[in-house]
């Protein structure tokens, strides 16, 4: 069984897994594992595969043989192995794309309404009488929205006006978020109890999601992780006990301090 020498110390593979699961790392190789799982029949061209890997090397400097033996040697690789890294990338968005690119419409359709975007104006104050009055200047147009903002609102929004976005309407509060989605462009609400402030609200500008290819991207992303958080809770990392394992923790723990 192989082990790791660090500098004259050697560690053992038994004492290597103790130390991933002490440096929390066992959850990013679990997440490593399955992908690499899930990823093992997708395929690449020559030209895919060719062309990967130089784009790779030259990203990361590895432009002669001595700098890629440098690297082989400092990550304790094989070509191989780096080789693998190099094309993972392709090779995940090759999966996304056969896994869910048949059904993105579909996918897309249901995940528009959190991927919409909204630009707002918001004004918040824990006054609820200077919030009604705030609204009756705004609504008879008295006084502008933005100005009102700025003298009153005690947020962060003060220094725009209270504008904000454009930004997806899935990003306010939910319950701010709910009002959006069903305003009208121009709408201003009557002032709202939001835990501890008094809100007024409106509606500047809707801006729909179009399925192109940034948003086919985001949504790709989003569906991998979904399905891969999934796939994490259904292949739990865990330590198999053995006598050595037992004996090599107990030594840890002893010399712990």
């Amino acid at each position: 069984m192989a082990n790791i020498q660090l500098g004259n110390e050697i560690i053992t593979a038994t004492e290597a897994i103790l130390l991933l699961a002490g440096y929390q790392l066992l959850p990013q190789l679990q997440r490593e594992l399955l992908i690499d799982k899930f990823i093992t029949n997708i395929k690449l061209t020559p030209e895919e595969k060719n062309n990967t890997i130089s784009t790779f090397y030259q990203n990361n400097q590895i432009t002669t043989p001595g700098a890629l033996d440098a690297v082989l040697k400092r990550y304790c690789m094989t070509v191989e192995q780096l080789e693998a890294l190099a094309t993972k990338q392709l090779r995940v968005e090759k999966f996304k794309q056969a896994t869910w690119g048949e059904t993105l419409k579909q996918n897309f359709l249901q995940y528009k309404p959190q991927l919409d975007k909204v630009i707002y104006s918001l004004l918040r104050t824990q006054d609820m009488e200077v919030a009604q009055e705030l609204y009756f200047r705004i609504k008879a147009e008295e006084q502008s929205f933005a100005d009102c903002a700025r003298e009153f609102s005690q947020g962060q929004e003060a220094t725009t006006g209270g504008l904000i976005g454009p930004v997806p309407l899935s990003q306010p509060h939910p319950v701010i978020a709910q009002k959006l989605s069903i305003s009208s462009e121009g709408q201003l609400w009557t002032p709202m109890k939001l835990e501890n402030w008094y809100v007024i609200l409106r509606l500047e500008k809707l801006i729909p999601a179009q399925l192109d290819e940034t948003t086919g991207t985001v949504l790709l992303n989003h569906l991998f992780e979904k399905w891969l958080e999934e796939q994490l809770q259904k292949n739990p990392i865990s330590i198999k006990d053995n006598v050595e394992t037992r004996h090599i923790a107990s030594l840890h723990t002893q010399n712990k301090f």
